[in-house]
């Protein structure tokens, strides 16, 4: 893709209504806009960005055997009073059509879910069941003051399973456990197991917490096998270690996913049966798991930065190579080679701006944080090489271009 004919521009001024760091610089780099505190539109670069996190997460959702699906976001007034949510729910927003009909903007699923469950669950045939989607949630906080770890208006991934028995649950608890390392571990992230409460529906859940400053959670960590638990269980100030007895340290962090065994309560609300092998009649076994895609987004850039911009990991970079053309003499060329990228399979975006001076492409591409970045300039030309800097790295490399063509197929 050709920077000039990019929709969104870099900004040389940071927002001044912005506190978060995510927020800021994905501002001042073009990938989103604020419409509203909370609220915000994807622009091109920032929607390649969350397209490819919400891949890595349908395709370890896929090796898991869930089944994707897509469920309204306007929800009718009746569901919600029979979980005893509708007044209870503090960041529910109500709103009433014109007919004078009252429906709610979903912020969770749980009361569409299982009434549509009761048209296709009646025998133990029917299970287990796994669905989940990847959707815009709503949700009135007080505070939206931290860019993308805490809108009014987000991503999330919702994944619930469905099963005859507590011991078949408790498998693809485990599982799904798995899958959520395998994601956040292809995302770049350190995410910690973290023991937490389970509120309402359970004795206990396991989040997966990214120590950040920028983070509203506390937790406890063991320095020898990183589990960790949430401040809220804990009584003592420094507590040792639960399962192997090690020292902990204390840390702020992001929670990017949480995954807890229901309770049969929203079963029972709607009446969700399946008639057993010996032919009684029981309410399903449920597990819930959530994961925020839009928070990972935010996540990485709050954890993968430095004073010029994001630093992204490859695989939830908008682009992989950013081709910066230094003077019109080398157009053509640099024209030719981000062709020479594409047709290699590396998305690439070349930056044939005329009216940017090198220093001004130079800080865009450390702003914008694509992992590679190539110069091609009258000096590289006369040397035959184009001039390779990894983002991460501190000093640009000479290589030709079968040289470059190597590097990157052995980083795949």
């Amino acid at each position: 893709m050709k920077q000039s004919q990019l929709f969104s521009k870099t900004l040389r001024e940071t927002p001044k209504d912005e506190e978060a760091i995510n927020a800021r610089i994905l501002s001042r780099a073009g990938f989103i806009n604020k419409l509203h505190a909370g609220v915000y539109t994807y622009l091109p670069l920032g929607l390649r960005v969350l397209n490819k996190i919400e891949g890595i997460v349908r395709e370890e959702m896929s090796a898991l055997g869930a089944e994707e699906f897509l469920m309204p976001a306007l929800h009718p007034k009746e569901p919600w009073e029979k979980t005893k949510r509708w007044h209870s729910f503090d960041a529910l927003y109500r709103l009433q059509s014109r007919s004078k009909s009252e429906f709610a903007l979903g912020p969770t699923h749980e009361e569409v879910l299982y009434p549509l469950l009761t048209h296709y669950i009646a025998s133990y045939h029917d299970l287990p069941i796994a669905v989940y989607q990847i959707q815009t949630k709503f949700r009135d906080e007080a505070r939206a003051k931290s860019g993308l770890l805490r809108g009014r208006e987000f991503r999330m991934k919702d994944l619930y399973s469905f099963h005859a028995g507590q011991e078949d649950r408790d498998r693809y608890y485990d599982a799904a456990a798995a899958a959520y390392k395998k994601i956040f571990k292809r995302l770049g992230l350190d995410a910690l197991e973290t023991k937490a409460s389970g509120g309402t529906f359970s004795e206990e859940s396991l989040e997966f917490q990214v120590a950040c400053p920028a983070g509203e959670d506390t937790i406890f960590f063991c320095l020898k096998c990183r589990t960790a638990v949430n401040k809220e269980l804990v009584k003592n100030a420094t507590p040792a270690c639960e399962k192997c007895g090690g020292s902990t340290e204390e840390a702020q962090s992001i929670e990017v996913g949480n995954i807890f065994p229901l309770k049969d309560q929203y079963a029972k609300d709607f009446g969700l049966t399946f008639k057993d092998k010996d032919g009684s009649v029981r309410f399903v076994s449920a597990g819930c798991f959530g994961l925020g895609t839009s928070r990972v987004m935010g996540t990485l850039v709050e954890v993968f930065h430095d004073e010029k911009g994001v630093l992204w990991p490859e695989a939830v970079a908008p682009f992989k190579a950013h081709v910066l053309e230094i003077g019109t003499a080398v157009k053509n060329y640099a024209a030719a080679f981000a062709e020479k990228l594409h047709a290699s399979g590396i998305d690439a975006l070349y930056d044939d701006r005329d009216d940017k001076t090198p220093g001004e492409k130079f800080a865009d591409a450390d702003l914008i944080g694509i992992p590679w970045r190539i110069v091609i300039s009258e000096k590289t030309r006369t040397q035959k090489k184009i001039e390779v800097k990894a983002r991460h790295e501190d000093r640009p490399v000479l290589m030709d271009e079968d040289e470059f063509f190597a590097r990157m197929k052995g980083n795949q």
